[in-house]
């Protein structure tokens, strides 16, 4: 069976994407920062989620 793509943003800010991901803000600041999915425009800053995923299945445990 094929799964339905949700509508989601690609860009989110700290405070939305931490919202998404189930945890702090300063953790998923941390993480994207990391990740290398931050784009700075003057003082806006958003998160790249494709980025920040790819970045976050590096920590899947497989048994």
């Amino acid at each position: 069976m094929q799964q339905k793509k949700v509508d989601r943003k690609r860009f989110v800010r700290y405070k939305e994407g931490a919202e998404m991901y189930s945890m702090c803000q300063s953790k998923f600041e941390d993480m994207a920062r990391d990740a290398g999915a931050i784009y700075k425009l003057n003082k806006l800053v958003l998160v790249n989620c494709d980025i920040f995923e790819e970045y976050l299945e590096t920590f899947r445990i497989k048994d």
